[in-house]
């Protein structure tokens, strides 16, 4: 559960106007009133402390969702910890730090690249619990091809560049990559429900994953004049696994963290100022350096949008920012990463304000599940109080 010290007295203790604040909370309970979601869990924090958390549904405060590629996030700023240590350089190929890595052309990608989806390996296959065997995961490293030429463009790579950025934490580092998300992450800033690998004693607090709504045609596609979203990894059997013991248990870096909204909005919380209440863990250099466009000018194929990266986490930037995921109302300098299936994670430096927004229904209808992202960051990024 979340410690006392990070609970607001009121929200306008805070910054966050009340009025607003109930707006934001009814947007986030219609789903669940009207059926389409078994739950759904928010949490809205600003100045290091929560200004409300609530659970709507069949859920409670005490309920723990994974919240998929929100986990990336972390993945990536636990890597900004070595970084600022001097320990890791992103300019560095990849098999300097990874020998098993080489082969099939990736000797080229760098250590950049993997945080960005520019490495050219999206669709490369592996097993979550081939993890723990290491014989198993250095071979699916060796055995994986390249879709195209490292650094030539950008294609969102659902899971696998995130396994070799999780490998490369436990060779700097010497511990494991769960451990060092606990030791030095989840620890440190007080935060004991934020599980990358969860463990068996806290899998009956997870809600579980479900599939809700109607799967669009080409035609609903056609009509809305928008594109047939591509086959991934990404598909109802692979989210559904993570309703499996086996599974939970593997700190699946690039999706499989297990955590609260209250955890989601205090960890932006801390990538904002650095740490929470009197722990540091992030020089304010660090997090400039990973909140740095690292994308240029390249565009999303699938949006035609910007593509707006930071090193492992994407920039709201210009006014396309809704088809990355922010609300219209977010400023230009807002950065985080959403999560399959609707899970939201960010933060505004403008307004101070962190969002972490949970459901266990996966919408079938993608274009529903993406406004409802949409319009609950707008009303989060008005909740500042004027």
């Amino acid at each position: 559960m979340i410690n006392e010290k990070f609970i607001a007295d009121t929200p306008e203790s805070v910054g966050i106007d009340s009025a607003k604040l109930a707006v934001l909370l009814d947007r986030c309970r219609k789903e669940v009133d009207d059926g389409l979601l078994p739950s759904a869990q928010v949490c809205i924090a600003r100045n290091g402390r929560i200004a409300a958390f609530e659970t709507f549904g069949n859920q409670s405060n005490n309920s723990l969702y994974c919240v998929f590629s929100a986990t990336k996030g972390i993945t990536s700023a636990a890597a900004w910890l070595l970084i600022q240590e001097g320990k890791l350089d992103i300019t560095l190929k990849v098999t300097e730090l990874v020998p098993e890595f080489s082969g099939n052309g990736k000797e080229a990608i760098t250590v950049e690249q993997l945080f960005t989806h520019t490495a050219g390996f999206p669709h490369a296959p592996f097993r979550p619990t081939d993890w723990w065997d290491k014989e198993k995961r250095y071979k699916r490293f060796s055995d994986w091809t390249l879709n195209w030429p490292p650094g030539s463009r950008f294609e969102y790579h659902p899971t696998s560049s995130m396994w070799v950025i999780a490998d490369i934490i436990e060779r700097l580092s010497g511990l494991s990559y769960e451990s060092f998300v606990r030791e030095r992450i989840a620890r440190p800033l007080g935060l004991p429900d934020l599980w990358v690998g969860c463990p068996e004693s806290e899998h009956h607090r997870i809600a579980p994953v479900v599939h809700v709504g109607e799967t669009l045609t080409p035609e609903d596609y056609k009509e809305m004049g928008l594109p047939v979203p591509p086959v991934t990894e990404v598909t109802e059997e692979a989210l559904s696994r993570f309703n499996e013991t086996a599974v939970r248990k593997v700190p699946v870096p690039g999706g499989g963290g297990i955590m609260s909204a209250a955890e989601l909005a205090l960890f932006y919380q801390a990538l904002l100022h650095g740490g929470l209440a009197n722990t540091h863990l992030w020089t304010p250099e660090t997090l400039s350096k990973g909140r740095q466009l690292h994308t240029g000018d390249m565009i999303n194929p699938l949006t035609q949008a910007a593509v707006s990266r930071g090193l492992g986490i994407v920039l709201a930037g210009d006014n396309e920012r809704n088809l990355r995921g922010f609300g219209h109302t977010n400023s230009p300098t807002a950065f985080g990463h959403n999560g399959a299936g609707g899970q939201l994670a960010w933060v505004d430096p403008e307004t101070g304000i962190s969002l972490g927004y949970c459901t266990n229904g996966f919408d079938r209808n993608d274009v529903r599940q993406a406004r409802r992202g949409v319009s609950i960051g707008n009303k989060a990024a008005d909740c500042a109080l004027v």
